[in-house]
Formats: structure tokens, sequence, C-alpha cells
């Protein structure tokens, strides 16, 4: 997820540089931000379905392995400008398979019998706090390359091969979640009659780090509907017993159940309270570090680049200092999270159109602040609420449509680009405000009735 989030703001921060150095106009250089949702959107919803019937690690690597090739194009982008298209696209391709697999497999890890998160929401929400982790330190990173190093545009990509090659050796040693994956190496476990599974890689117990409690323990207190089989399947490695006669109850040839659709009164609370709040996750921060910058650095001039730096690592840095608060809002009421990060969206573009009337680059950085953290608390809340809606085997389904949402506000940018042709910047982000109050509006009204 880290890796994800730095792929996606190394670039960010770049922006300036290239319209500097490469001569490409705001429009170009907009529109290639926004490249990046036309291959996120297909690897959002390919990468949902795949990881629920392949497992999570073969998706996250395969993402990994195209978010790689992704950073190579970039790289070549000083000689060949039109590789900067196709590695944008795969960028985005690469990011929504990795987001998709990774918050589930993060949100899996992090409960029993992996982890020992509290709650189904709170291991949730730690795939916003790492993908905020990268956000923050990629675009820094890139930006502080840039302004110093030789060769920016190419030596700024190069931390980011680094993190792939570590995210892929985590992943290598981590026990595959998937409850399809694990039920069918349980139910091939009782076709040998008898014999401990031999253990293989999609289906090796959790590290003894992950593992707090006993296995018949964990057995004993799941209550996913193929997760007996998978824990007999576990136990019978740990504890040497066979594992048949712990899946008394599975025929020897007993199917994988297929996934059942999502139940209706959680698509209609996924549409009704979900949906509206998902394009501002991304909506926001985008506006605080690809929009912002260019309209309020006219008088740093040498320092448009770290500005930007600065800007990408404050917004999604906001949107991590609020974690706790998002947990105890949670606690409090459904909706209360996100109202209260819609509050600070919208309190965010008032302050942002201030700082552009008045060109000011440090009332900008406040701006991107509250913008982060509206980020960061509607981040947490959308991902509570598919925790809490979608059951194991359609979790990556409905996380992949939840960021799919999410990643259609990294288009915002190129939409005030073209609507500043008609629109002077500070009326296009008081719009903008007033639409986050419309929003918040509609929210917090649904999920007030909901919970009467």
């Amino acid at each position: 997820m880290t890796a994800s989030g730095w792929s996606a703001n190394q670039f960010s921060a770049l922006l300036g540089a290239y319209r500097t150095d490469l001569g490409l106009t705001t429009a170009t250089t907009t529109a290639l931000f926004a490249v990046y949702v036309l291959g996120l959107i297909p690897g959002l919803l390919l990468g949902g379905p795949l990881a629920d019937r392949r497992g999570r690690r073969p998706v996250v690597f395969t993402a990994l392995a195209v978010s790689v090739l992704a950073t190579c194009l970039l790289m070549a982008g000083p000689a060949a400008t039109w590789a900067l298209w196709p590695g944008r696209f795969l960028t985005g391709l690469g990011a929504g398979a990795l987001l998709t697999a990774g918050s589930v497999w993060i949100k899996e890890l992090s409960t029993p019998p992996y982890g020992t998160a509290a709650t189904p929401g709170a291991a949730a929400r730690r795939a916003g706090l790492f993908l905020s982790a990268g956000f923050a330190s990629g675009g820094l990173a890139a930006a502080l390359i840039a302004q110093w190093a030789p060769h920016p545009m190419i030596t700024a990509y190069l931390p980011h091969l680094a993190l792939a090659a570590a995210a892929a050796r985590f992943a290598a040693h981590a026990p595959e979640t998937s409850p399809v994956r694990i039920a069918a190496a349980a139910a091939a476990a009782a076709r040998v009659g008898g014999e401990a599974a031999p253990v293989h890689p999609t289906t090796e117990a959790a590290p003894a780090h992950l593992i707090g409690d006993s296995a018949a323990a964990r057995t004993a207190t799941t209550s996913e509907p193929t997760s007996a089989p998978a824990c007999a399947a576990v136990s019978a490695r740990t504890t040497g017993e066979p594992a048949a006669a712990r899946i008394a109850t599975t025929p020897a040839s007993a199917p994988v159940p297929a996934p059942a659709p999502v139940s209706g009164g959680s698509a209609t609370a996924f549409r009704r309270l979900v949906v509206p709040v998902a394009p501002w996750v991304f909506a926001a921060p985008t506006i605080a570090f690809a929009t912002l910058p260019g309209l309020v650095d006219a008088h740093l001039d040498g320092w448009q680049t770290i500005y930007a730096g600065v800007a990408t690592a404050v917004t999604p840095g906001a949107g991590l200092l609020v974690a706790p608060l998002a947990r105890r809002l949670a606690a409090r009421h459904r909706i209360a999270t996100a109202a209260a990060g819609l509050a600070a969206i919208a309190l965010g573009l008032l302050v942002a159109a201030l700082a552009v009337v008045h060109t000011q680059p440090a009332v900008a950085l406040a701006a991107a602040a509250l913008l982060g953290a509206g980020y960061g608390l509607c981040v947490a809340y959308g991902l509570t609420e598919v925790a809490a809606l979608a059951p194991a085997h359609r979790l990556a389904r409905l996380t992949a449509r939840f960021w799919a949402l999410c990643y259609l506000g990294f288009i915002t940018p190129y939409a005030i680009t073209l609507l500043a042709h008609a629109f002077s910047p500070p009326a296009i982000l008081i719009g903008a405000a007033a639409l986050a109050v419309l929003t918040l509006a509609t929210v917090t009204y649904r999920g007030t009735r909901s919970s009467l």
C-alpha cells in the first residue's frame, strides 16, 4: 500500500518541473495527472474479483510488476515525452490492483487468526494509513531529489523501484488469506485421506509474530463459513493432527462455494452512505497538491518544486494525523467520521480560495492541511463502512468499487483547468466548497434516518 501511494504521488511533485524543463503546458500536465485514473479504474475493477478468486498474493505481485514497468517508462520521459502517457496509465493500472488486493490483505492480516485488531473497522483503516504514508513520503522525496540531484526526472523515480522490491519481499513471506483459496486448500488436504496437507506458499500458517493465541482457540471463535476448514488445515500443520480428522463434516470432494452477492440492504447502504463521500477522498488532496501550488507559487522563484513537494507531504500527512480522531468519531456514530471529513474539506476549499486571491503560499499550505485531514477522515469512514457491509468472500470486490469511486476525484485538477476558461480559480474553489457542504447535508440526513 505504501508503494502504491508512493507511485501515485511521485509524479505529482514533478508537475512544475515538467512544465519548466520539458515545456509541457498546464493542460498537458494536468491531463497526464488524470490519465492515471484511466488505468486505475480497470485495475480496481479487475483486481477485486481476481483477488477474491485467485488470492491476494498473486494480484499484489502482478500489480507490483506493472508498477515497476510504469516507473521505468516515466524515467524515459525526458528523452521521449510520449512515454509519459503509457507510464501514467500503467501507474494507475498497477495501483488500482494493488489498492484492492492490498487493502483486503492488510485488513485480513490485522484480524484473527493472523493479527490482533479489535474490530474489522480498525483493521480496514490501517490500509488507509499505509496509503497515506506512501502519498506523503513519495511526493516529498521526489521533490527533494528533483531539486538537487542530477538528472532529476530520472533519479526522482529510483526510490520507488527500491520500495517496490522491498514490498515484493515482504509480500512473499505474508500468508495468503483469501477464504476461497484457503477453503480449496483445506478440501484438497481432506482428499489425501488423513495425511497432513503439505505446506504451500498460499496456505502457510501466519508467522509467529502475527499470532497471539492458539490455533484451537482461533478455530472456536471463527464465524466465517469457510474459515473452519482453513483453521483445521493450519492446525494440522502446527499440531500434527491429520487435516481430515479436523474436517469431519466436509466431504473429500466438496466444491468451494461460489461467492454470494452482497445483500440488498448492504448494497443500498453502500449506495446511499458511501458513494456520495467516495469521490471527495481524492478530490480534496489532488486540489491541494496538484492545483493549489501552481496558483500561489508565482513569487517562489527557483523553489516551486520544493514547495510542491512540501504540499504533497503536508496533505496526506494531515490525513495520517487524524487517524486517532477517526477512531473516536467512528465509535460515537456511524456517520460522524464522514461528517467531520466533509466539513474539513469544505473549510479547506474556502481557505484555498482565500490563498489564491492573495497569492499566499503559506495560507495554501494551511488549506492543504485541512484538505488532507478531510481526506484522512473520509477514507477511514469509507474503508470502515465497506468492511462492515461486505462478507469476507466479497470484500475485495466491494473494496474495489469503493476505491474506483474514490479515484474519480483524481480528475478534479483537470476539471478545474477546463473550468478556469470560464470562471476564476477562487470562484471554482468556492463552488466546490458548496458541493462539499451539500454532500455533508445529504449523508448526514441519510445516516441519521438509517440509525432511527
